[in-house]
């Protein structure tokens, strides 16, 4: 049963919601409710946004090895930190002092693909450590992938890799131009909501970093997941409940019809997967039956990350299906699904319980009628005025040479 505003002590993400109830009062009349939420949003600097409960900020130095960043990530429980230059003076400025967020699945990744038969030795130089990230880089590339071309692994694989110099001693600025680097653009604490919301959901960020000019340093890194459960706390605010009590049809939604939903087959490698999910530049795909349209379950880029977590339990990663993964991962084949009648507040209040960012929208035998993720939905609640942004990119920190996002 969810719990109204008057049952529970008002959240921080609660309070922003009243904010947004506070200014759609003084609004102009003539204004669309689309309208009135976007100058409601705009009028609320993103330093209102909470910083996450442990309020931790977790940092990972250009010349920490990947095993390093590994366990950083693992025991703060997080996905993703952004990448502190070493060599950058005290003063620096914060473009000149981050060179970018590193993920967990991006270190993964890229381990994945050092598949020449001397990648899990010792290498012998830096060179061959430069070259190894060259070659991740180059694999990428291969569609589809050619599971034939590396030497077969052995069952000790991964247990050979992790323990490997190349492993232990690669630094994380040394591969930062091959793994899934995302294009490093933070806000300003005086930059608005709305720009949040839009480089979430229009321009495709994962997460956006918030920085204290004064200081050069990250203040807050919101993330989608964050932004869902600010949402889901606004549950009894007019404001809300008057977009969120529609019909996903009404709204405009799914977006991505059946035809457009990039799938996997159970029966395929585990590694094409992840690839598919890597050159698609997305963040999951159902698993669907051989021969139907039924979805079976789910599996997302972050799942890439038992491979290194739980290598005992493979014993040739390159022979693994889909199916097998899901079987031994069984945390990884929840499907989140809905049916067309759910209104926007249910996909919400799905979305934050099961700490998830699509679900996918069936019919009653299972079938897949659509996908929905948080860049849609907010889609549906803001959208872009023209030449909002100006020159607002050009301040972005360039990719690495030969990167992908």
């Amino acid at each position: 049963m969810m719990t109204t505003m008057e049952e529970s002590p008002r959240s921080p993400e609660a309070k922003i919601g009243m904010r947004v109830e506070d200014l759609w009062d003084i609004q102009e009349p003539q204004l669309s409710p689309n309208d009135k939420l976007n100058a409601c949003f705009e009028s609320i600097p993103v330093s209102a946004f909470p910083l996450p409960p442990s309020n931790q900020e977790i940092e990972i130095k250009s010349d920490a090895t990947l095993a390093e960043a590994v366990k950083i990530l693992a025991k703060h429980n997080i996905l993703s930190a952004p990448v502190v230059d070493v060599d950058a003076p005290e003063d620096a400025s914060w473009i000149d002092r981050y060179i970018g967020v590193v993920e967990f699945a991006g270190i993964a990744v890229w381990i994945l693909h050092q598949s020449e038969p001397t990648s899990p030795k010792s290498p012998s130089s830096g060179t061959v450590i430069a070259a190894a990230a060259n070659r991740m880089t180059s694999a990428l590339e291969l569609d589809p992938l050619d599971l034939g071309s590396a030497a077969t692994a052995s069952g000790n694989f991964f247990e050979d890799l992790i323990s490997s110099d190349l492993y232990k001693n690669t630094k994380v600025r040394d591969i930062s131009g091959s793994f899934r680097w995302a294009p490093f653009l933070a806000l300003e604490r005086s930059n608005s909501f709305l720009t949040m919301l839009l480089l979430l959901s229009k321009y495709k960020m994962k997460s956006v970093p918030v920085v204290d000019l004064g200081a050069g340093r990250i203040d807050n890194i919101i993330t989608q997941p964050a932004v869902i459960h600010m949402l889901a706390e606004c549950s009894g605010l007019q404001w809300f409940e008057s977009w969120g009590d529609k019909k996903l049809s009404e709204v405009g939604l799914p977006l991505v019809t059946p035809s457009q939903i990039i799938k996997v087959y159970e029966d395929e490698p585990v590694l094409q997967a992840f690839k598919l999910m890597r050159k698609q530049r997305i963040g999951g795909v159902p698993v669907i039956q051989r021969g139907g349209s039924k979805a079976v379950g789910n599996i997302s880029l972050q799942d890439v990350q038992f491979l290194l977590t739980a290598p005992e339990i493979y014993h040739d990663y390159r022979a693994i299906t889909v199916k097998d993964f899901l079987t031994v991962v069984p945390t990884t084949s929840d499907l989140s699904t809905c049916k067309k009648d759910c209104t926007v507040k249910e996909l919400i209040q799905l979305l934050d319980h099961k700490k998830i960012l699509r679900v996918y929208v069936v019919d009653d035998d299972g079938n897949l009628e659509g996908l929905i993720t948080l860049r849609d939905i907010i889609s549906r609640l803001v959208h872009e005025p023209h030449g909002y942004f100006g020159d607002f990119f050009d301040g972005v920190l360039p990719l690495p040479p030969n990167s992908r996002v």
